[in-house]
């Protein structure tokens, strides 16, 4: 009895030991929690591909999350229209969204700077680099503080150069847009109405229907894909490629402040290196969507494409001129951050143009038609 009491301790302490052992080396298993959601729109039509960059972006936060974060995507007019998107993830209505910040240029003229004009000659991925490394990223922040808005922004995405327009016929001169009904955004408002035009800032969603109900003779988004599926070729089937209104643009995440500091820091790292990872992908599909795009517009569509001539080209750049040092007197914050994408500018577009071959050379030499003698 005595020696069956003893084997008893004997296991009983065993058994407990190693229950230590396991507890202090092998992972507890939890309870499953359920994961903290983002509801997040935006600002795009379910249709257009900038939509669908919104997606990329929270599939892949949704699948390096491991179950503990998970964003859910809506198009625009889910919740809110795609202009009011800012004031809804500030007061917390939404959770996070996806557009650009020339939608908010009517808070401070300064946020267009990002998107539109021709960023002193750099491209869409240099005006990122600008901001990541060239002050930009604290230049938003101040000028979000100094509009009252309660968000926190990730800049991804560059976009290519984005056509003059669609018209009803081709654009030669200045002169010819004197008195024509227009949709853009953001800078570019000043700069087709310094030309003439009479511009209507719409979303994306809105623009072929006031095209198609004569509200509108012309008008610009961004891109051969987005305007195959918004319906461009079916009210115009002249497009006038490469401007200076929105030739460097990038896309926004968004995400009010107080929500996304509730995060762990894994998860603020995450979506942060999420967006990175995004503007990647996203300039990858664009190449290889865009391209395919192009060619059923003009082969299956029917749209004429042409160049928009180098005299209207030069105009835009005059009268982007003239309209930031106006715009400079009128904002401090304007003038701060022109001044910094000057500086960035200077030096890294000396370097890009000096080292950067001539690509077009290299395409002419294998595909363009050998010239008759």
């Amino acid at each position: 009895m005595q020696r069956q009491t003893r084997s008893r301790r004997k296991f009983l302490s065993g058994a407990t030991a190693a229950a230590g052992v396991a507890a202090l080396g092998f992972p507890a298993i939890a309870p499953a929690q359920a994961p903290i959601t983002f509801r997040f729109q935006s600002t795009w039509p379910s249709k257009d591909i900038f939509h669908e960059f919104a997606q990329d972006y929270a599939r892949k936060v949704n699948e390096m999350a491991g179950g503990q974060l998970r964003i859910e995507v809506l198009p625009a007019g889910a919740v809110v229209k795609a202009f009011d998107l800012l004031d809804a993830v500030s007061a917390g209505t939404l959770d996070g969204g996806h557009g650009v910040v020339a939608y908010w240029y009517g808070k401070n003229t300064a946020v267009a700077l990002w998107g539109s004009g021709p960023a002193f000659g750099m491209d869409a991925n240099m005006l990122l680099a600008w901001h990541e490394y060239g002050g930009g990223k604290d230049l938003l922040e101040e000028i979000q503080k100094a509009m009252g808005v309660n968000v926190v922004s990730l800049m991804y995405g560059p976009m290519p150069t984005q056509p003059f327009g669609w018209f009803k016929k081709p654009i030669t001169r200045v002169e010819e847009m004197k008195g024509i009904k227009f949709r853009t955004v953001g800078l570019a408002i000043d700069m087709y109405t310094a030309m003439g035009a009479a511009v209507n800032a719409l979303p994306g969603g809105e623009i072929v229907p006031a095209l198609d109900r004569g509200l509108l003779d012309g008008a610009e988004f961004n891109n051969a894909s987005s305007d195959l599926a918004l319906g461009f070729a079916d009210v115009s089937k002249v497009c006038m490629l490469q401007s200076f209104h929105q030739s460097a643009e990038q896309f926004e995440i968004l995400f009010n402040k107080d929500k996304y500091n509730t995060l762990p820091d894994h998860l603020k790292h995450l979506l942060r290196y999420a967006a990175q990872a995004s503007s990647a992908d996203m300039s990858w599909k664009a190449a290889n969507r865009y391209s395919q795009d192009y060619l059923v517009l003009q082969n299956e569509r029917k749209v004429k494409f042409y160049k928009t001539p180098d005299a209207i080209l030069q105009q835009q750049l005059k009268i982007w001129d003239e309209m930031i040092e106006r715009r400079s007197a009128e904002n401090p914050l304007f003038k701060k951050v022109l001044d910094s994408q000057r500086a960035f500018a200077q030096r890294a577009g000396k370097w890009q143009g000096d080292t950067q071959v001539n690509f077009r050379m290299a395409y002419n030499h294998y595909f363009a038609a050998p010239s008759k003698a």
